[in-house]
């Protein structure tokens, strides 16, 4: 058994680090012979801030599937092909636009100097900044802003990649075709049906449509059809989500182990 977590708006929350409770669920689960899978949107780089030095040996999903860490190592990543990524380049001219593009580990970033995404790039200094052709690989992108987002959105939907559009923060983000957290989750060699998911937001769908049990922390009008819980936001929910946790790791330890 196992339980699948993606982090921001789901274990941690304004940007700030797992707190000890929901840690100390996590490691309780992880004694009891469950493994503890993070899943995230964030590349490895960005997960390690908010994820305490102990935990930094599980199992990581970054990059909404673009990139895989066991013990502490990237050791699967998948990126954009040259073709794709010369489509990609001409949109970026065509249309002025910004972005935040992760490679492997380093990052190209021409956004505005106060985009609320500088709060969590990099915080610890792990990587560096380059230009976008320095990178070697890219496994996502994020575009920022341009002179015309939905315009944007439409032309990347017809290329070979996958679109995740943020409309509350109004920022497109795109990884290479058939890579998405469930994608990663199978590389792992992790089956349908035998881990319990945790998310908040449409990148977890997928996921979640192959999960045993799902719990959905807050809304999401899109992830909500695939959620058998939901657990609201407000001042107690990370005590519910250490309750809940606790729940489903009785409830389901002994169905699958």
């Amino acid at each position: 058994m196992r339980f699948v977590f993606d982090l921001d708006g789901t274990v941690c929350f304004k940007g700030q680090p797992i707190s000890r409770k929901i840690l100390h669920s996590l490691s309780e689960l992880t004694e009891s012979g469950i493994e503890v899978i993070f899943a995230s949107a964030r590349p490895i780089r960005d997960m390690l801030p908010v994820i305490d030095e102990a935990f930094h040996h599980y199992t990581m999903i970054g990059g909404n599937g673009s990139l895989i860490s066991k013990e502490g190592k990237v050791i699967h990543s998948n990126s954009f092909s040259t073709d794709e990524m010369r489509d990609i380049k001409n949109l970026i001219k065509e249309y002025n636009a910004t972005y935040l593009i992760d490679g492997h580990w380093d990052y190209a970033y021409t956004g505005p100097d106060t985009h609320p995404i500088l709060q969590n790039l990099d915080p610890e200094k792990l990587a560096k900044m380059v230009s976008m052709d320095s990178l070697d690989s890219i496994v996502k992108i994020l575009f920022l802003t341009s002179n015309n987002m939905d315009e944007l959105s439409v032309k990347l939907s017809k290329l070979n990649v996958y679109v995740n559009t943020h409309a509350n923060e109004n920022v497109l983000d795109i990884s290479p075709s058939g890579i998405n957290k469930w994608s990663a989750l199978k590389t792992l060699g992790i089956e349908e049906n035998t881990y319990i998911a945790f998310g908040n937001d449409a990148n977890d769908i997928s996921m979640f449509e192959h999960a045993l049990h799902t719990v959905m922390i807050g809304h999401h009008k899109h992830l909500a059809p695939f959620a058998k819980e939901m657990i609201s936001i407000s001042a107690d929910c990370e005590q519910v989500i250490v309750e809940k946790i606790i729940t489903l790791s009785k409830k389901f330890k002994q169905i699958h182990v």
